[in-house]
């Protein structure tokens, strides 16, 4: 069975992989790859084999995906395009083969290009950069809006520094906290009848590796397989500081 590989892109000009999908016959991994191939990989199994148990998830958080599977690849593919989930998730996966096709094509004569328009004078302020900054209330006591006002570039400024301070000091706890929740989410799903199941959550969130390893070992290959993948940052030593906080198994 193949596993998501979710690698970091080091060129800022390569566009990311679209999101991935796993599809599961029983507790066979039938397919992983973009939705479009595994909606049409399932609606073929389907057609083939009726009376199996399919189940389709988002390879990166465990939600369930469900579609209508009847009908022609043309069909299948139109009814999931209309489902406003799936309609980002069918461009990404097509995009880059229309952009191949696009600069394959040598038979058609480029168009000339279009002088640009000059550039309008700027109408923003001073001190104003396009950031794409959202505009939103918030609440504070009047000591804090007296703390935002004095620190060097007033309060917008101060904010987006502590949220970013904040963001990256809690990253390896939000990383471990979605990945416990993914993992818990799929074995839920695909292991919840399975000997060892409770004793192989306590584990999980635990952050015990070898434990965990050793009750979902009975476990069919490939659930085991993408359990023990959805788990990798569940599964990393806690630092002494997230450590401090205990993590609760959270109830079905």
């Amino acid at each position: 069975m193949n596993k998501p590989t979710n690698k970091p892109m080091n060129n800022p000009a390569i566009e990311p992989p679209p999101p991935q999908f796993i599809a599961f016959e029983g507790s066979r991994c039938l397919i992983l790859g973009p939705l479009r191939e595994v909606a049409l990989a399932v609606s073929a199994a389907v057609q083939a084999r009726p009376l199996a148990r399919f189940m389709v998830f988002d390879a990166q958080n465990s939600e369930l995906v469900d579609f209508d599977h009847r009908g022609s690849p043309d069909e299948v593919l139109q009814r999931l395009a209309a489902l406003p989930w799936a309609k980002a998730c069918l461009a990404a996966g097509v995009e880059g083969q229309d952009t191949h096709d696009a600069k394959s094509d040598s038979t058609t004569p480029a168009a000339p290009a279009t002088p640009a328009a000059p550039a309008s004078p700027s109408t923003s302020g001073p001190g104003r950069p396009k950031l794409g900054v959202v505009a939103r209330e918030v609440t504070l006591l009047p000591r804090h809006w007296a703390w935002l006002a004095a620190q060097p570039g007033g309060a917008s400024v101060a904010l987006r520094k502590l949220v970013d301070q904040a963001r990256k000091s809690s990253e390896s706890q939000d990383q471990r906290r979605l990945s416990q929740e993914a993992s818990y989410r799929f074995m839920s799903a695909m292991a919840g009848s399975l000997d060892g199941f409770e004793e192989a959550a306590r584990a999980l969130f635990a952050g015990d590796r070898a434990g965990l390893a050793a009750w979902v070992a009975p476990w069919p290959q490939d659930i085991q397989s993408h359990l023990m993948h959805l788990a990798q940052a569940a599964l990393q030593a806690l630092a002494p500081a997230d450590s401090a906080t205990p993590l609760e198994t959270p109830h079905a």
